[in-house]
């Protein structure tokens, strides 16, 4: 089957340009041609953008899809009852225009058992790579639904249990956190050698591996135990990012998760530790990311959705933060497409609108280049071709 999307401005990520009044020939789900003067098939269908702005699909690389995006008060609740949750949240991730996630941990291994329901088909959602449960040291940050493990041996094993499970990701705890009472964001948690071991388990599957690491310490044990991506990364020095650099390791900042927590405090319902640790941090935590944009460490979208107020459709809330702490808003959408697809081994066939590559589109009523806000009003989210969510249609 073939689809043109025409009278689009396409915004080509990789030659950092705009495509004016272009139109994407699609077929069987894949980006044919792309350009200003594309044939149309007689026997295309034809879908008119409108003269809105048509970007690659975009990506968030550390999500909670079973988190509610409340006020981070500890909840009961049933599997089943989560479950119906994430696909919820799932599909508000595909209508705010975010094709691909990466599902940063949760209970029981439902991240998993989505992702095998999403490529069956059974449920509409996002593409996702998933990280099962955390691993962290006994009664450390995730604990009550990570995977406590103590020793190298042991740490060894709870990666070889992920993976077991169906995991893509090995996801290590470096250091404490703002969600949990008792630790510190800036405390160490496990060791470099408990992190190497996991690590290693992660990287001998072919897999990759990634660090909650909000303290330098702790950071500094990731990256000398060979972890692919930190996340958060509120204290990071010159050694940080010039190794960073060296190894090719990724910066997932997620400044979008002490910013809500401070814009809505106490008196929305967070806990006064989280508001207290987040206050006490935050400044810290954006200078670190101005710093490490300017020394030129790779920097990939992801926003912790699911902690407090957090939401699923704000995503690329976080293009606008980049922006406000220094980036270009082209520099920021390449952070949630191309960046982010290479992060996740994706490159090839995901992150750029490109011929050859799977036809994954957001389309917003604005041009993010001139105002990023714009990025917060998605008009239509295309998945492998097919029109998945249409601001002005019965498609929701």
């Amino acid at each position: 089957m073939r689809i043109i999307f025409k009278n689009a401005n396409i915004v080509d990520v990789i030659g950092e340009t705009t495509i004016r009044d272009g139109a994407v020939l699609v077929e069987d789900g894949m980006i044919r041609e792309v350009g200003s003067s594309v044939t149309v098939p007689q026997d295309a269908e034809v879908i008119d953008i409108g003269g809105r702005t048509l970007l690659p699909g975009i990506f968030n690389c550390h999500v909670h899809s079973c988190s509610d995006a409340g006020n981070g008060r500890r909840e009961t609740i049933s599997d089943a009852a989560t479950t119906i949750r994430a696909i919820h949240n799932l599909r508000t991730l595909l209508n705010s225009g975010v094709t691909y996630i990466r599902d940063a941990g949760s209970p029981n291994y439902i991240d998993i058992d989505l992702h095998e329901a999403q490529q069956k088909g059974t449920i509409l959602a996002p593409q996702m790579q998933t990280a099962g449960k955390c691993i962290c040291m006994t009664g450390g940050h995730g604990y009550a639904t990570g995977r406590e493990a103590d020793g190298p041996d042991d740490c060894r094993k709870a990666a070889r249990e992920q993976l077991k499970a169906g995991a893509n990701w090995i996801k290590v705890m470096a250091t404490g956190g703002v969600m949990m009472k008792g630790v510190e964001p800036g405390s160490a948690q496990l060791t470099e050698d408990k992190l190497r071991a996991a690590i290693e388990e992660a990287h001998k599957a072919g897999a990759k591996a990634f660090t909650h690491a909000q303290g330098m310490e702790g950071i500094k044990n990731a990256l000398r135990a060979g972890v692919d991506s930190i996340e958060h990364g509120f204290f990071m020095d010159d050694w940080c990012f010039d190794y960073m650099k060296e190894h090719q390791v990724f910066y997932v900042p997620t400044l979008a998760a002490p910013y809500w927590i401070k814009v809505n405090g106490t008196a929305a319902g967070i806990p006064d530790y989280m508001v207290r640790k987040v206050e006490n941090t935050i400044d810290a935590h954006q200078d670190t990311f101005r710093r490490a944009h300017r020394a030129g460490v790779k920097i990939a979208l992801g926003t912790d959705a699911g902690t407090p107020f957090n939401r699923y459709d704000m995503t690329c809330y976080e293009c606008v933060l980049m922006v406000e702490n220094g980036m270009t808003p082209m520099e920021a959408i390449q952070c949630g497409t191309i960046h982010a697809a290479e992060l996740l081994s994706v490159a090839d066939t995901h992150g750029s609108i490109t011929p050859g590559k799977k036809a994954d589109f957001a389309v917003f009523e604005k041009d993010p280049l001139e105002d990023i806000h714009a990025l917060l009003d998605c008009s239509m989210t295309v998945l492998g071709g097919k029109v998945v969510f249409d601001k002005f249609s019965c498609l929701t």
